[in-house]
């Protein structure tokens, strides 16, 4: 199995960038389909974006994808390391964000990855 953990996190005005990574060990994590989610208070599991063993990167289904086009996933296989860029960030992108992995069919939903980190936390201020 896999054991992931975030950093990056950090408060930021909005408007600014952040650069969350996830550091993986135990197995590689081209094995795994990764992912980044995120949970504000009272809200459930966010799906934010993931990448596939193939190198090609999923974000939202929805066109209103609250983070298209703002947040980018990366990964770097050598390093067994994913990354999530965050530009243009905004108040209500204020959350706990989780690096997760899955098998390599999972999708969206946060119940179809097996393994989590801690999170890190991300405040934007306005």
């Amino acid at each position: 199995q896999v054991q992931l953990v975030e950093s990056g996190g950090g408060l930021v005005q909005a408007g600014g960038s952040l650069r969350l990574s996830c550091a993986a060990s135990g197995r590689a994590i081209s094995t795994y389909r990764m992912a980044w989610f995120r949970q504000a208070p009272g809200k459930e599991r966010e799906f934010v974006a993931a990448i596939k063993a193939s190198g090609r990167n999923v974000y939202g289904a929805d066109a209103a994808d609250p983070v298209r086009g703002r947040f980018s996933i990366s990964g770097d296989n050598a390093k067994n390391m994913v990354y999530l860029q965050m530009n243009g960030l905004k108040p209500e992108d204020t959350a706990v964000y989780y690096c997760a992995a899955g098998s390599t069919l999972s999708g969206w939903s946060s119940m179809e990855y097996d393994y989590w980190g801690q999170g890190t936390q991300v405040t934007v201020s306005s």
